[in-house]
């Protein structure tokens, strides 16, 4: 299945209701298996650059070379095609609404680079992590930082931490589950290469195997025709599918340790890329100022009203 072309409604410029009990962790360093691969540093910004401005200062210092992009005194930055909200408002990442455009546009700014001197360009979700020349010098589609993903492309720090959630139509047969023993007679479906379909296949384990979509529009629309009786997305997404989809809910969120691991997402970008340091620096100090939690805020505010539902 393809991905659609179709923009999606305007979501607005907050998630409600939004994440529950251990949802949302940012965090200012990598998993176990990540903090091996970056570096713990923070660096001093230099004023961003306008139109008319040429290449912008080297605001990492040693963390990395903010100048070394694809055309000189210009970022671009990547996105899906489409992207959905609440990640990016309208399909439009240039206008800065949305939490990845957002945050986009503010670690570009720390990088030195503002207005003009920032151009978007689309992939699809796949395209981006395999081996080989970049169109794009960072890229950000909610990616999970994975060991794997590390040996084709560069990752950096995360700027979000989510865990899984469910989304079921009213009276299916994942409606009122409270257990993952309940889920086992449950068709799920879920996109390609997501830790929501390793999520499906590891934690959750039902005796019908996944159907794989290749993109979260995919999923969304085989739980619309009915053809599946439940999809697992990160929360924020699973939240802005049950306002596009009539009868269906938020059956239940799963803790963030569930599978081992929580879901760091993390900008691509290219093997080896001297902006890599860079990135990371700009994520460290928008945590440490507390910016990137505004952000968060704003386009992902937190509530509780979603169950969760235990795994052990």
């Amino acid at each position: 299945m393809r991905r659609s072309t179709t923009r999606p409604a305007r979501f607005g410029r907050r998630l409600v209701p939004a994440l529950a009990v251990g949802a949302l962790v940012l965090a200012a360093c990598g998993s176990d298996d990540d903090s091996a691969d970056t570096a713990d540093t923070t660096a001093d910004s230099t004023a961003g650059t306008t139109a008319d401005s040429t290449a912008p200062a080297d605001s990492a210092g040693d963390a990395g070379d903010c100048t070394a992009t694809l055309d000189p005194g210009t970022l671009t930055v990547a996105t899906g095609d489409p992207a959905f909200s609440p990640w990016v408002i309208d399909d439009a990442p240039e206008t800065g609404e949305g939490f990845e455009a957002a945050v986009a546009l503010a670690v570009a700014k720390e990088m030195g680079y503002e207005g003009d001197a920032v151009v978007w360009t689309r992939t699809t979700f796949d395209e981006a992590i395999q081996p080989g020349p970049k169109t794009f010098d960072m890229n950000l589609q909610q990616y999970s930082i994975k060991p794997e993903r590390k040996e084709n492309v560069d990752m950096s720090l995360p700027y979000y931490t989510s865990n899984q959630a469910m989304v079921g139509l009213d009276g299916s047969a994942a409606a009122g589950a409270t257990t993952v023993a309940d889920l086992k007679d449950v068709k799920f479906g879920a996109q390609a290469g997501t830790t929501s379909l390793e999520f499906i296949n590891d934690v959750i384990k039902p005796t019908t195997e996944p159907f794989v979509y290749d993109d979260n529009t995919g999923a969304k629309a085989a739980l619309e025709a009915n053809q599946i009786d439940a999809a697992v997305f990160d929360l924020p997404t699973a939240l802005f599918v049950t306002t596009e989809i009539e009868g269906s809910s938020v059956v239940g969120q799963f803790p963030a340790s569930a599978g081992g691991t929580t879901d760091e997402f993390g900008f691509v970008l290219d093997k080896g890329s001297a902006l890599t340091g860079c990135v990371d620096a700009a994520i460290t100090k928008l945590t440490d100022s507390g910016e990137l939690d505004a952000i968060q805020q704003e386009w992902l505010s937190n509530t509780t009203g979603v169950p969760v539902i235990p795994v052990d």
